[in-house]
């Protein structure tokens, strides 16, 4: 009875590492999906509302747009899990090799975010166009670190 006993939990072992596999590979998936749409379509259409709005002085539209990055930041970690390299993400694998440098980022993209919404609650424009481009360059870090370009049209 012992063989059988010992044969049946390596199948169940088996079985349920492989269902791991599996759940993790769905997960991966999921991941990309997710953050294509927060990454590529909500933060792109974010950041062009917070340029019309610093071009137009519109300092509450301003500090609506930074809550907004704000939260998605706090998401973002949550959508990089190992594994969810896919040929649709533009995520290059350098994220999980230097896991360590790429989750400081974005907590510097957060905080540029709070200081440009203090600094439209100021009413200050010169201050605002300061953080703003402050924004910019702490998204721009990450970007050109961790994400491959677009590929070319035609190509």
């Amino acid at each position: 009875m012992k063989p059988l006993f010992a044969k049946r939990n390596r199948v169940v072992a088996v079985i349920l590492v492989l269902g791991c596999v599996v759940l993790t590979g769905a997960l991966a998936r999921d991941s990309v999906v997710l953050r294509r749409k927060l990454m590529e379509s909500n933060n792109s259409v974010v950041a062009e509302a917070l340029n019309k709005a610093v071009k137009e002085k519109n300092f509450a539209e301003i500090e609506g747009k930074c809550d907004v990055i704000l939260e998605n930041m706090d998401k973002v970690l949550d959508l990089f899990p190992a594994g969810s390299l896919s040929e649709n993400s533009r995520a290059k694998p350098e994220i999980w090799e230097r896991w360590k440098e790429f989750s400081k980022h974005p907590a510097n993209v957060r905080k540029a975010a709070q200081e440009l919404a203090a600094a439209a609650r100021t009413g200050d424009e010169e201050a605002v166009k300061v953080r703003f481009k402050a924004l910019g360059r702490a998204c721009k870090s990450c970007h050109e670190s961790f994400r491959a370009p677009k590929p070319k049209q035609g190509t």
